[in-house]
């Protein structure tokens, strides 16, 4: 069974986003194994120097690391990334299901974005767009879209 895992920095706080998330998880379950890995990020001062944002991003970037495991595509989540439409999204991942690729690693940082070390191991860099969104509104969009590409692949009628 295909495997996904989204690693992402900081908890949902609100119930309905919980719900909402639970909810793709649910759906995603007739496709793959769904995991959701959440990690505290480095608590920063009010206004914080760059050295102390890049010494947080590093931090954060060592635990990262070690709850990737052993995906065979990683997928990080930035703004300099590639904006693919919905079908070009179910392509990408389709095309590596079809390889022999079957787990999947999303990473969504912190509130000041991923350590370039993590950007590097990237096979993805993906953007869904050049707006910022709020960070826990933005895993239930990922895992939206992910289901949307399952249900591309499938012909449904949800994608219409």
């Amino acid at each position: 069974m295909i495997k996904i895992k989204i690693i992402a920095l900081g908890r949902l706080k609100e119930k309905y986003l919980r719900e909402a998330c639970d909810e793709y998880i649910k759906r995603l379950g007739g496709f793959a194994k769904t995991e959701i890995i959440e990690l505290e990020p480095t608590r920063l001062g009010e206004n914080p120097s760059q050295a102390e944002i890049n010494h947080a991003l590093l931090s954060e970037a060592e635990t990262i690391k070690k709850k990737i495991g052993d995906a065979s595509t990683i997928i990080v989540m930035c703004i300099e990334g590639k904006m693919y439409s919905s079908e070009e999204l179910h392509k990408e991942l389709d095309k590596r299901i079809n390889s022999g690729d079957g787990s999947f690693v999303f990473i969504i940082g912190s509130s000041y974005g991923l350590h370039p070390e993590i950007k590097a191991l990237a096979d993805i860099k993906l953007s869904f767009s050049p707006m910022t969104f709020p960070h826990q509104l933005f895993r239930v969009m990922l895992l939206e879209q992910v289901y949307r590409s399952f249900k591309i692949g499938e012909g449904a009628k949800y994608h219409k």
